[in-house]
C-alpha cells in the first residue's frame, strides 16, 4: 500500500493522543497518551511522557533493589494517582495482561513486577501512576474540537524515544502542518 492508500487512524486501543499546542497547562501540556481502552461507554489511557520521581513504599518494592536499568516512572493521569499500572513488553502471564498494541502490554501482579525489577537484563517497564479517563463520546468531542491529534502507537515510540522528545518526534513524524507545530517552543515568551 502506498501512503495515499493508508486509511487515517481512528481513536481506539493502541492509538496515541497527542495534545495540541492549545492544551497549554498542567499534566496535559504536550502530553502523549496511550489509549488502552475505547468503546461507546468511554475511554481510558495513560500519559507516557511525563516523568515522575518519588520513593515507592518498601512493602511494594524497594527502589534500592532495582537492578533492571529499563525501569521508569510516569505521572500517567489525573485519576487515581495512587494506582500503579505496569506498561511493558513481556507477553508472559497472558491471563494478567492486556495487549495494547503490537509488543506492548498493560498489567501484571506484584510478583511479576518484583521479578522484572530484579532482572539485570529485564525488559523496559514503565510504572504508571494514575490514568486519564473520558465518558462515552467525550473524547470524540475533544478530538473534533482540535484538542488532540492521533497517531498509531508502537513499542519503539513508547520505550525507545526519550520522554522529553516524544511529543515533538510524533508531530514531526506526522509531517506537514504537524511537523511545523513540533517546532513551537515550550515557552512562547522566549521566542
Amino acid at each position: 500500500m502506498t501512503a495515499e492508500n493508508v486509511p487515517p487512524p481512528q481513536i481506539g486501543k493502541g492509538i496515541f493522543l497527542i495534545a495540541s499546542p492549545e492544551l497549554d497547562a498542567g499534566l496535559f501540556f504536550r502530553a502523549v497518551i496511550l489509549i488502552c481502552e475505547h468503546n461507546m461507554n468511554g475511554s481510558f489511557g495513560i500519559v507516557i511522557n511525563k516523568p515522575l520521581d518519588f520513593e515507592l513504599p518498601d512493602e511494594m518494592v524497594s527502589l534500592g533493589n532495582i537492578v533492571n536499568p529499563n525501569v521508569t516512572m510516569r505521572a500517567s493521569g489525573p485519576v487515581q494517582t495512587n494506582q500503579m499500572m505496569l506498561l511493558h513488553t513481556q507477553k508472559e502471564r497472558a491471563e494478567q495482561i492486556l495487549e495494547i498494541c503490537d509488543g506492548v502490554y498493560l498489567g501484571g501482579d506484584l510478583q511479576f513486577l518484583q521479578e522484572m525489577l530484579s532482572d539485570e537484563t529485564g525488559p523496559p517497564i514503565q510504572l504508571c501512576f494514575g490514568y486519564a479517563g473520558w465518558t462515552g463520546g467525550q473524547l470524540e468531542r475533544e478530538f473534533l474540537d482540535g484538542s488532540w491529534f492521533i497517531h498509531p502507537a508502537n513499542e519503539e515510540y513508547i520505550f525507545n524515544t526519550p520522554h522529553e522528545k516524544l511529543w515533538n518526534t510524533l508531530l514531526r513524524d506526522m509531517g506537514g502542518k504537524y511537523a511545523t507545530l513540533s517546532m513551537i517552543p515550550d515557552d512562547l515568551s522566549v521566542n
